[in-house]
């Protein structure tokens, strides 16, 4: 049946398969993931080490420039409170790491769902935006897991009201924070494809966006002073991908009505 001519129904029908095909490659990823327990969680719980490769890579750029600085070490243990809590937990993540792991094929698929309503040329986009979606999530979960959610743990992890108070970090706290935040910053990266589709609308304009340069800049730092713990060195490393970003998004708009000049 031609996308012109299909019913309700079968526009029904395509949403059920789609749903299904969704759930099939997440209850995958899941066992996948759930079987590979020791692998899983060391590469979770390698951003809470004071010896994590983000630091050993800043402390190496210092000194390549002949600045000594050192990273100083750290201890935080993970406790656990409740009988069952472990066993929940690594079924959770693992359906937590699924859900993750499946978002750049769920976004392709919702994506492969709304095409039949865009137009002929519209459609000649979708592979090209199909790969950007997929590589920006995979940005933005590498920016979250090398640099947001390290500093963030060092910094809250070891933050202490007074030193009698012994900080014990709750496995369930650390899962649930960790994959906030890297799913999180997958969706934030997705900025310049949220900008082409609203620049294809009429929504947005380049130029516009370029006159408002310095309005986006205190405004990505503020968004990132937000979500990052209140260090400066976090703040800088979240700010210039995230200020990248909205560059992009002012080339993109521009290559999409390249009448528009800033």
């Amino acid at each position: 049946m031609s996308e012109e001519m299909m019913t309700f129904g079968g526009h029904l029908e395509v949403l059920r398969r789609m749903m299904f095909r969704i759930l099939a490659v997440t209850v995958a990823l899941a066992v996948l993931v759930f079987c590979f327990k020791e692998t899983t969680f060391s590469m979770l719980f390698a951003p809470s080490n004071s010896e994590f490769v983000t630091y050993r890579a800043i402390e190496r750029l210092c000194a390549a420039v002949g600045v000594q600085f050192h990273f100083t070490p750290y201890n935080v243990d993970f406790i656990n409170t409740e009988l069952s809590s472990q066993f929940m937990t690594h079924l959770t993540t693992s359906v937590y790491l699924a859900l993750l792991g499946a978002s750049p094929y769920i976004m392709v698929e919702l994506f492969r769902f709304i095409t039949p309503a865009l137009y002929d040329d519209e459609r000649r986009y979708s592979i090209v935006i199909a790969v950007a979606v997929f590589s920006l999530f995979i940005l933005g979960v590498l920016m979250s897991y090398y640099v947001l959610f390290p500093f963030a743990f060092r910094f809250l992890g070891t933050y202490q009201v007074d030193a009698r108070v012994v900080n014990h970090i709750n496995l369930d706290s650390y899962i649930t924070t960790f994959t906030t935040l890297t799913f999180l910053m997958g969706v934030v990266f997705q900025i310049p494809v949220i900008t082409f589709f609203l620049a294809k609308i009429g929504i947005v304009e380049s130029d516009t966006m370029a006159h408002y340069r310095r309005h986006a800049m205190v405004l990505i730092a503020l968004v990132a002073a937000v979500i990052t713990p209140p260090d400066v060195l976090t703040l800088v490393l979240v700010t210039i991908p995230m200020y990248a970003l909205y560059e992009a998004s002012i080339i993109i708009a521009r290559r999409v009505h390249p009448a528009v000049k800033t």
